[in-house]
């Protein structure tokens, strides 16, 4: 499939940012997979590094692949994290979390000297929110925050999982995906969510990628 190819693609051009002894930052997804696979052949082979996992699922695939694993306590500074997004505009702004892990996420790239997000070519856009935005929420605050970003103009629905119970984060919260089509001010959209209590994190991440590495037929296009 195409876009397989293109995350992969994505995923070992990302692999020159990571030099040995680095404390690299692994994040979550479909696209992330190929980059955590990768670096665990690179480890195999001799590179020194070691891995903060954003999920649970990340961490389990890490551990699997022979990344030697640490933490946030032990480490505060990562030196290169590695993600994916579920959309990139020009302006090299994202909307992430459709993995679930957005909270995590955010920690680490806020935590990173360089954050490279890769991608695969469906997920350039000119503006984000065709993809719906997550919101990360307390459990008690749902219905009071589904009508308040409602009230900024989204349709809100709370995430559920196969079985039909609600999707719980690694941390124990509820996601909202809230669709709002084209989100022509995501600045503006994120301080409005950041002043509603009970909203834990928004998968709105601006200015944060330093580099975004794009899979694109048999190329892969660097943005910064």
């Amino acid at each position: 499939m195409a876009n397989d190819n293109e995350k992969e693609a994505a995923a070992s051009a990302s692999l020159r940012f990571v030099r040995d002894g680095d404390i690299v930052g692994l994040g979550t997804g479909s696209t992330a997979v190929h980059a955590v696979r990768l670096l665990g052949e690179q480890v195999r082979a001799g590179l020194k590094i070691r891995g903060i996992p954003t999920s649970a699922a990340t961490q389990e695939l890490a551990a699997s692949v022979g990344i030697p694993l640490t933490t946030l306590d032990e480490f505060q500074q990562i030196d290169v994290t590695i993600d994916g997004a579920d959309e990139v505009d020009p302006n090299l702004r994202l909307i992430k979390g459709g993995g679930g892990a957005l909270l995590h996420e955010k920690i680490v790239a806020s935590a990173s000297q360089k954050c490279v997000i890769i991608v695969d070519s469906s997920k350039q856009v000119s503006m984000l929110g065709k993809f719906p935005l997550p919101v990360e929420i307390v459990p008690f605050a749902r219905a009071l925050l589904a009508k308040n970003i409602a009230a900024l103009g989204a349709s809100v629905s709370l995430r559920m999982n196969p079985s039909g119970k609600p999707f719980i984060t690694d941390e124990g919260h509820y996601i909202l995906d809230c669709t709002f089509g084209q989100i022509s001010d995501p600045e503006s959209l994120a301080r409005a969510l950041e002043e509603m209590p009970g909203i834990v994190e928004h998968g709105l991440f601006i200015g944060m990628a330093d580099v975004v590495l794009v899979g694109k037929g048999d190329k892969v296009l660097e943005i910064a």
